[in-house]
């Protein structure tokens, strides 16, 4: 081996050895063949390691000399940033807002929604929350006027009939005609009850219905004899024009009939169709 590869490979040695104990005291002459001799006083890890360096290149020893320590230290540092990175990737991604809760709402038998959703025991809707009282549905309130004892505002149970109401009001006065009263009918909460008013005015007769309009094109002689001026030659006479002329176009065609002006016409008009 030539004097330069001893020299390097001490060269090397001397840095792995200060790297690892410290500086080393000054060296005098012959130093590098004193720590080469010292070799076997060395524990052997120290000597593997030596041993190691001094066979790597000259760039390489220094970085292969870190002490246990450094890289405990780095390591820890690396796997602490490595949990706060993970740590703040899953709290700051967006979460999807959970759905809202379906509030059921009970439907009552007329099809609208009851106060809060809630059904009795007897599947109709409470009234718990409306501002209600519990027992305001249980009871009706009628004013009966007119010809009984006791007139005034009286208070029934629910599905009373108007002659529960007569009977709670003493009664009708004789002789009092009821007979537009129907006493079987069942009250409504707030309802007016009269009794011996006088019952609603019949309805005024429509006018008469007038008689049928005539078909020109089809009627017979009986039925143009009831037009108003038509009698059997002139009812004759339209059935010939219309047999030789062929079937009336428009009622104004019947100025071109013997016997009929416009005097006539003007009667006729309303009362006749084609």
């Amino acid at each position: 081996m030539t004097e330069r590869a001893q020299g390097g490979r001490r060269d090397v040695r001397e840095r792995a050895s200060a790297l690892l104990t410290g500086p080393a005291p000054a060296a005098g002459p012959g130093a590098g063949a004193a720590g080469a001799e010292d070799m076997p006083s060395l524990p052997w890890r120290r000597r593997t390691r030596l041993a190691v360096l001094d066979r790597l290149p000259r760039w390489a020893a220094p970085r292969c000399g870190v002490p246990p320590r450094t890289l405990a230290a780095v390591g820890v540092v690396l796997a602490i940033a490595a949990g706060f990175a993970v740590h703040h990737y899953a709290t700051g991604r967006p979460r999807a807002a959970p759905p809202p809760e379906a509030v059921p709402v009970a439907v009552s038998t007329d099809g609208s929604p009851s106060g809060d959703g809630s059904l009795s025991g007897d599947g109709s809707p409470s009234r718990t929350g409306t501002g209600e009282p519990d027992g305001a549905a249980e009871t009706v309130v009628v004013d009966v006027a007119g010809k009984v004892a006791e007139p005034g505002v009286i208070t029934l149970p629910a599905g009373s009939r108007v002659a529960d109401a007569l009977r709670a009001a003493g009664g009708v006065t004789p002789g009092t005609d009821t007979t537009g009263l129907n006493r079987a009918r069942v009250l409504t909460d707030g309802e007016h009850v009269v009794v011996g008013a006088p019952g609603p005015a019949p309805a005024p007769a429509g006018p008469s219905a007038g008689p049928a309009p005539v078909a020109l094109n089809t009627a017979t002689a009986e039925e143009l004899q009831t037009l108003p001026g038509i009698g059997p030659v002139l009812a004759a006479t339209i059935i010939a024009h219309r047999e030789e002329h062929g079937r009336f176009t428009a009622v104004e065609q019947l100025l071109e009939v013997t016997g009929i002006g416009d005097r006539r016409l003007a009667e006729l008009r309303d009362r006749v169709v084609l």
